[in-house]
């Protein structure tokens, strides 16, 4: 039985080890590893003794790919450029959110530098 991340009794953690991951994941060590081998998305650092250390957004991953593989079906090179998909609509989103941001900013500097250059009224 997998254990979800927030359920996990040390939810608090930075790092977390194979077997931690693949208990709360439900996703066998092997598996995870070559998981790794397969999706380049997935590179868990490693430390000094050589052991991986997941971070929260690794399992993230982790639990989509299992969604990908295991319920929705896809092939590994299925769930490989679907992931991509996901990542280039993220990034486009980003970048349409920052340009109305800039856009935003340009309209308030043009309306500070109106009400700047309006004379006062003395009371």
């Amino acid at each position: 039985m997998a254990l979800s991340l927030e359920a996990a009794p040390a939810a608090d953690k930075l790092f977390y080890r194979i077997q931690e991951v693949a208990q709360m994941t439900g996703v066998k060590p092997h598996v995870l590893r070559y998981w790794e081998s397969e999706f380049r998305q997935l590179s868990p650092r490693k430390d000094m003794s050589d052991q991986r250390r997941y971070t929260r957004q690794d399992i993230q991953l982790i639990e989509r790919i299992k969604r990908l593989l295991y319920e929705e079906r896809y092939t590994i090179a299925g769930a490989k450029r679907a992931l991509r998909q996901e990542a280039a609509h993220a990034a486009a989103k980003k970048a349409v959110d920052v340009e109305n941001i800039r856009a935003l900013r340009r309209d308030i500097c043009a309306l500070l530098s109106l009400l700047d250059s309006q004379p006062t009224a003395a009371a």
